[in-house]
């Protein structure tokens, strides 16, 4: 459980962070949405202690990060691959983290192999990795302590579109066995497919939070297209539901699609589309952050 209330961050005159206030819970994977500059790094940084709140808090199964004896066995982070050694080699990074947090060397080993890095790549040295390369080995490290909580800061960076699918699987395997996940992006499609809920920030503040459906609810209406457009128009018209029609012969509908299935059954007219008008959540995602100068 990751729980962050009233967290604000001030760097002289610019306020990066607005009292941002949302949770992530067990078993899910959070979408954290924003353009580059909106204040997702540095909240993710507050959360894991590397940068400290103006104000508000930011706990982590009830505790803030820097009172988490060992964390890497509790909290597995991903925020920057560059900050990897160049000269060690993928192999010689995991075991020496192995080291220090108290895991047997096997276990490197076996996170190496489960990202795609083992036999020879993990005897490459780190500076010849390829970023999508060092992404995963970012991950490998945040999964060796076999953690609870993952929090990873734009991890497709780097990843060719297999590397986003594997991210994906695992992210997504990682939370139905109870795990929590807050994965930052700056790009809707790296995370509308794994996401069980989003919280969409800009110029520093929550924007909207909550499931797609949430998201989605009551913004745009029904786009509803039937077999034979004049018995469909009548339907929407005996329903009292006021439809706008378009030149492909589509209803756009101001209610709900149960509302707008159940009128068309009523009148028995055949429907062959029925679904959110506008684009979903890209269309919101672009809307509840355009014109926001980045600030962070």
């Amino acid at each position: 459980m990751i729980e962050v209330t009233g967290l604000s961050k001030r760097y002289g005159d610019v306020t990066a962070v607005h009292g941002m206030t949302f949770a992530c819970a067990p078993g899910t994977v959070t979408g954290f949405l924003g353009p580059n500059g909106a204040g997702k790094s540095t909240t993710m940084r507050m959360i894991c202690g590397m940068t400290p709140p103006t104000s508000g808090t930011a706990t982590v199964a009830g505790t803030e990060y820097r009172r988490i004896a060992n964390p890497a066995r509790h909290v597995g982070v991903l925020l920057d691959p560059a900050a990897q050694h160049g000269g060690r080699t993928g192999r010689e990074t995991l075991a020496l983290t192995a080291r220090l947090i108290g895991v047997p060397p096997r276990r490197a080993d076996a996170m190496l192999d489960m990202v795609g890095l083992a036999g020879k790549p993990a005897r490459r040295p780190v500076r010849a990795y390829s970023l999508g390369m060092r992404q995963r080995l970012g991950i490998a490290q945040a999964l060796l302590g076999d953690p609870s909580v993952l929090i990873l800061d734009e991890p497709a960076n780097g990843l060719d579109p297999e590397g986003i699918r594997w991210m994906r699987t695992l992210l997504r395997g990682f939370a139905d066995k109870g795990g929590t996940v807050l994965l930052s992006s700056h790009l809707l499609r790296e995370v509308e497919a794994v996401a069980d809920r989003f919280v969409v920030v800009a110029r520093g503040r929550v924007v909207a939070q909550g499931t797609a459906a949430d998201l989605l609810a009551g913004r745009a209406g029904t786009l509803v297209r039937g077999l034979d457009p004049a018995a469909l128009a009548a339907a929407l018209a005996a329903a009292g539901l006021p439809a706008a029609p378009d030149p492909s012969g589509a209803f756009t509908v101001a209610a709900d699609a149960a509302r707008v299935g159940r009128a068309a059954a009523a009148a028995g007219a055949v429907l062959v589309e029925l679904r959110p008008a506008g684009d979903g959540l890209e269309d919101l995602f672009l809307s509840l952050t355009a014109d926001r100068e980045p600030v962070a």
